[in-house]
């Protein structure tokens, strides 16, 4: 039984990707003295969702106004900057651009400037010729310029996160079973055989932030579905001078494939979207029986796909064609060719579904007895690390 004097820790945070150290963060900076836990069990920080994207800080110009995302995404990005600022991370303002290719996009494209206007971001619109200002080698027939996007070096923030949260981390652990009793607290399992013991639990654990909630006893109501985002980087990265995106389909949480300077320099191009065979699987090779198999017993799994099906088979083939990929990118960098394209890591997107097969488009924090659960927190995640972070800290001092 759990006692008093055997508590390991207040808060025990599962999970050690920018949202859980973020959180961790939060939670010490908030109440001096809370004792925190991080259990990861990779061996080191960022090493999924966090240290697998493009390295974006996103402004929030996509996001529904008054969305959790879209108010965490701009208040997170300026907040990200001065993080980056105070503590000497590699970060850089570059501002970025929207282009539209064809004429059916003009009108989505004129939605955005709208939306941006609504969430306090600041918007140019741009004409064919004025494109080129920007970026001399790109193509479209109007654009739009986000002059509050960046690009920063999220894994150095996740280990200053680490660093100045003075949690006790614990990497290479990974909780097997949960053991929560609502008047007591929370005990944790891990696969080596040892018990953690907190009064609180965050779950933080991005791509299987499900499993650890039916671990808990919590129904989450969602399923997890992993959608790898396969990536190229230019080998002449001359011909990007910043960040280019398309115009999104506002049905998809999906940006679409972009081009995006990095803060080393190179030039990162995609991600397309296609279902992954297991919730880490960065390749067409690795395929988990038993993820996959949660996957297909899922409703929402189906409805996606009948749904869908088109958007589906069209990235389908831009990850089994490069030259299907190169022509997608050549809508927006016409003098592109397959040979400037060189494979590169992939990442894989944590996407929550509901039965219905409802893509979940915003973040979904919930809560139960002695537990908060984050069920889904892909991109603007990492931007909007911060104040996620402040807001699951509340909730689980709350909970204390």
């Amino acid at each position: 039984m759990l006692v008093r004097l055997a508590y390991d820790c207040d808060v025990l945070v599962i999970g050690g990707g920018i949202v859980g150290l973020s959180t961790a963060y939060a939670i010490t900076r908030a109440a001096p003295g809370t004792r925190v836990t991080v259990l990861e069990k990779e061996p080191g920080p960022a090493r999924h969702q966090t240290g697998r994207n493009s390295g974006v800080i996103h402004s929030g110009i996509y996001y529904r106004p008054g969305s959790l995302k879209a108010r965490y995404a701009v208040r997170g990005a300026a907040e990200m900057v001065k993080f980056c600022a105070e503590y000497g991370i590699a970060h850089s303002v570059t501002g970025k651009l929207i282009v539209a290719t064809d004429r059916s996009e003009l009108p989505r494209l004129h939605a955005l400037v709208q939306r941006g206007r609504e969430n306090g971001i600041p918007v140019r619109e741009l004409c064919a010729s004025q494109i080129m200002e920007y970026e001399p080698e790109v193509r479209g027939l109007a654009a739009i310029h986000v002059g509050t996007t960046g690009i920063c070096d999220f894994v150095a923030v996740a280990r200053q996160l680490a660093h100045g949260s003075g949690a006790e981390i614990h990497y290479g652990t990974r909780v097997v079973r949960i053991d929560r009793r609502p008047e007591l607290g929370v005990a944790a399992l891990t696969a080596a055989g040892d018990v953690v013991r907190g009064r609180v639990l965050v779950n933080c654990a991005g791509l299987y932030s499900d499993e650890i909630a039916r671990l808990t006893g919590d129904d989450p109501d969602v399923q997890i579905v992993p959608f790898r985002g396969e990536y190229y980087e230019l080998a002449r990265p001359e011909l990007v001078r910043g960040l280019v995106y398309p115009v999104p389909d506002p049905a998809f949480p999906f940006l679409g494939v972009h081009l995006t300077r990095g803060i080393d320099g190179g030039v990162h191009v995609g991600p397309n979207a296609v279902p992954a065979l297991a919730r880490e699987g960065y390749g067409w090779g690795t395929v988990r029986w038993r993820e996959l198999g949660s996957t297909l017993t899922w409703p929402g799994s189906w409805r996606i796909a009948r749904r869908h099906w088109r958007y589906g088979a069209g990235e389908l083939r831009r990850s089994l064609s490069k030259a299907a990929f190169t022509d997608a990118v050549g809508r927006l960098l016409p003098g592109v060719s397959e040979a400037d394209l060189v494979p590169t890591a992939a990442g894989v997107r944590a996407q929550a579904v509901l039965r219905d097969g409802t893509l979940v488009d915003d973040f979904l924090i919930r809560e139960g007895a002695r537990t908060v659960h984050v069920l889904n927190a892909p991109s603007p995640a990492a931007t909007a690390s911060l104040p996620i972070g402040r807001e699951v800290a509340r909730r689980a001092l709350c909970g204390l």
